[in-house]
């Protein structure tokens, strides 16, 4: 019982974040206003843009595998891992995927003792198409719950990595060697609630992350002992899920509806409403930035959530999924 409760928590709720940038690639294609593509029982969480193939990158919790999206909505599966169990958020960075590993009922590739005790980072190189690094970051705390969510990566290759149901931020150091950022009760909820989600790093060296059921946001400074303290001057973004950063500009997708604009000021101590998109967006989860533009993932993600409550993993058959662009 104790376990259902946690997967309907777990997946009511998902994981995506950018560095201080806008995703220029000058040889992007023109993606549309909406991309709808068909992968079978695919159920994506997260998603990117690899400019080295100049397709979206999108993740798999029910299959444990990364796919791509071309500009007219063809799927292709890119690279799958027997490891991989239930793969959340992405990023790329140096022509790398990253992508958080964590084990969910729904997977097909779960057992037990995995189920909400795994937490891992993987990288793969784009062009090999082979696995380079896994780490293994629920071994630095055995005995918790763990879910890594989402991942967000510095210029010098520093991996940050959220974990939703343990109020643990993990650092991974480029070379691979994995440690805890911060294990903080301030940043937990109660048991079978959705901790932890989206992440960015800000270049001014420090962190902002999201809490999905709170909706509050909190920032990490990097440059002084790692203190924690909340942003305030908004209202909650309630389900908050993945996050890109552009400028001081934090876009952030809620209530799996909708994508909110929050504008930070001094240092993201405050962070105030610019606009709220809430067209196109149905059962969304992450998001990612092209030169400039937004493009959320419409994931089904309410089905798994039924899916999970019901411990019903056979229900989950649709096929259909769309890429949602802000306005």
């Amino acid at each position: 019982m104790k376990n259902s409760i946690m997967m309907t928590a777990v997946l009511g709720i998902l994981g995506l974040s950018a560095c201080k940038n806008n995703g220029t690639d000058v040889n992007a294609p023109a993606f549309a206003e909406r991309t709808s593509f068909t992968a079978s029982r695919l159920y994506p969480e997260g998603i990117a843009y690899a400019p080295s193939l100049n397709k979206f990158v999108v993740t798999s919790l029910t299959q444990g595998k990364v796919g791509t999206v071309d500009v007219n909505g063809t799927y292709t599966d890119l690279f799958s891992d027997p490891q991989l169990i239930s793969t959340q958020g992405v990023k790329v960075f140096n022509d790398r995927i990253y992508v958080c590993n964590a084990a969910q009922g729904i997977a097909d590739k779960t057992t037990t003792t995995a189920t909400m005790r795994t937490a891992g980072l993987f990288v793969y190189n784009i062009g090999t198409r082979q696995i380079e690094r896994r780490t293994d970051l629920a071994a630095l705390l055995p005995n918790a719950s763990h879910l890594a969510n989402d991942v967000a990566i510095d210029a010098q290759g520093v991996a940050y990595v959220t974990d939703s149901f343990s109020p643990v931020i993990y650092r991974v150091a480029a070379d691979g060697t994995p440690s805890i950022l911060v294990n903080n009760p301030v940043l937990g909820v109660p048991a079978g609630q959705f901790g932890l989600n989206g992440i960015v790093v800000h270049p001014g060296n420090y962190l902002i992350v999201v809490v999905a059921s709170t909706g509050k946001l909190y920032k990490i400074d990097l440059a002084n002992s790692n203190t924690i303290t909340e942003v305030t001057g908004f209202a909650p973004v309630t389900g908050g899920d993945g996050m890109v950063l552009i400028n001081d500009d934090l876009y952030v997708v809620n209530n799996r509806n909708q994508v909110t604009q929050l504008r930070g000021a001094s240092n993201w101590a405050t962070a105030s409403v610019v606009k709220t998109d809430a067209v196109g967006y149905d059962q969304a989860t992450t998001n990612t930035v092209i030169n400039g533009q937004i493009y959320t993932l419409n994931a089904r993600i309410g089905e798994v959530s039924a899916a999970a409550a019901a411990s019903n993993p056979a229900s989950l058959t649709s096929s259909a999924y769309s890429i949602q662009r802000f306005k």
